[in-house]
């Protein structure tokens, strides 16, 4: 019989800062990675993150819980979104993002989490 996994974002197996302007708690669980992602006051995946992941727009699919704070998201068809607390949202790959105003934006995403924002 299987048990149950019991993990917790303040203990996490590895926390991967950001180029600045915050950092991704990181959990693997029940064959899954899960982040928390804590976006700073001025963070910017164009900024903070694309030095890591060397690609042009994100490349993760993202499907996210909002604790707290605010984040815009532009695609790059030129869309965009804004989300805030108690916000489920799906986020494909090929876009930007950003903290919007002065409360970091904390996240859970459940998405294709595994190398986002992960050094080699």
């Amino acid at each position: 019989m299987a048990a149950t996994e019991v993990k917790n974002f303040d203990s996490p197996d590895e926390t991967r800062p950001f180029e600045g302007n915050g950092k991704a708690d990181v959990v693997n669980i029940g064959g899954q990675t899960v982040g928390r992602g804590t976006f700073e006051p001025g963070w910017r995946w164009s900024n903070n993150v694309k030095p890591i992941a060397g690609t042009d727009s994100c490349q993760v699919a993202h499907l996210a819980y909002v604790l707290s704070g605010r984040m815009g998201i532009r695609m790059e068809d030129g869309s965009e979104v804004e989300v805030g607390p108690g916000d489920v949202f799906a986020s494909p790959p090929g876009h930007d993002a950003w903290t919007v105003g002065d409360e970091p934006c904390v996240a859970v995403d459940f998405g294709a989490f595994g190398d986002y924002a992960k050094r080699s």
